[in-house]
């Protein structure tokens, strides 16, 4: 374990630079934030100094948007070697599903902003087209993708003052993640699936997941995220993750309780059964204990040799309790997903 690794995780309150001028990571940029302070300039460079970084380079944006009837995810990425893009509509009556994804290699056909909300993400192939458009300095977000079958138009919404929850991961000076995770965000907007159009209606809560960074080779992690409103009708979000930041005195857990993030330091405890990835999952440390109903199963696989994917997303309902220093809160029916995800990329 190297001496990044045991940093102890602070709040960063002032912009900093992910990167040295050499590439490698900036002690100074470890530890997490409220809002996106970390400027990721020097992830993607390819050429001169960096050129022993290629491939190591992983940028990416990933929306999930639940609505009362369908689930909505856009990814849009590059790997270095290869850009990676999806579409994924669920009707969550019907079970009926529309999607594509796209792998071009190398990576072509693929824009994206060298930090969070400074640019438009862009992808373009053959019956894929999607781009991700900020506005108003990141309070507005328009989410736009063309398939075969399937358009849709959303607009999602950070209301004022509402924190994300943004963290540098130091596995080494030459391997580190920036994520920025954003949840409980208002969604709004238009569906239209085989011509028939279906409203994005009030009720709708979208969550952000924004990557930069250089990856080792071999990595898993769970994810899981949750938006909705308390009983009082508070907004809450709840941000979950684990094994991909072990050992690195960081961690992505939190809650957002009416917008104010609550961090949580403490690394969690996953109990779930891959074998039955519809049984109840269970996430606990740090003052929260959670527990996951899944109704719905995502499941995809990559395999081209020395590069694979393989992901369950679970899609389902949350509800258990968080202690937090001011209060304890019960939350219940709060719409999200977990998931298990290895990569060799």
């Amino acid at each position: 374990m190297t001496d990044l690794a045991t940093a102890r995780e602070r709040e960063l309150i002032s912009p900093v630079s992910l990167t040295r001028p050499d590439g490698r990571l900036n002690p100074a940029a470890i530890g997490f934030a409220r809002t996106a302070l970390v400027d990721t300039t020097g992830i993607g460079r390819g050429r001169g100094r960096f050129v022993r970084s290629w491939g190591r380079n992983k940028r990416w944006e990933y929306w999930n948007v639940m609505t009362p009837t369908h689930i909505v995810s856009l990814t849009v990425s590059s790997l270095d070697y290869a850009a990676v893009h999806e579409v994924w509509i669920h009707d969550r009556r019907t079970g009926r599903e529309w999607g594509r994804t796209a792998t071009i290699l190398p990576a072509r056909e693929v824009s994206l902003p060298s930090s969070l909300g400074t640019g438009i993400a862009i992808a373009r192939h053959t019956d894929f087209a999607a781009t991700i458009t900020p506005a108003e300095r990141g309070r507005l977000w328009r989410l736009h993708a063309e398939i075969p079958g399937a358009t849709f138009d959303i607009t999602v919404t950070r209301p004022a003052g509402h924190d994300l929850l943004a963290v540098v991961v130091p596995w080494s000076a030459r391997r580190f993640q920036y994520t920025v995770k954003d949840v409980a965000l208002p969604a709004s907007g238009t569906l239209t699936l085989d011509g028939v159009d279906h409203e994005v209606p009030a009720g709708s809560w979208a969550v952000l997941d924004h990557g930069r960074g250089r990856w080792p080779y071999d990595v898993s992690w769970n994810w899981g995220a949750g938006s909705g409103l308390l009983a009082d009708a508070r907004t809450f979000g709840i941000q979950v993750g684990g094994r991909w930041t072990d050992g690195t005195g960081s961690t992505e857990n939190g809650i957002v309780v009416g917008g104010e993030l609550h961090k949580i330091s403490s690394s969690l405890v996953w109990e779930y059964d891959l074998s039955a990835p519809l049984d109840r999952w269970r996430v606990r440390g740090g003052g929260l204990d959670a527990v996951f109903t899944p109704f719905h199963v995502k499941r995809s696989a990559t395999n081209l040799g020395l590069v694979s994917s393989r992901t369950d997303q679970c899609f389902g309902l949350w509800s258990g309790s968080v202690a937090l220093p001011a209060e304890s809160i019960a939350f219940a029916g709060i719409e999200g997903f977990a998931e298990d995800v290895r990569n060799r990329w």
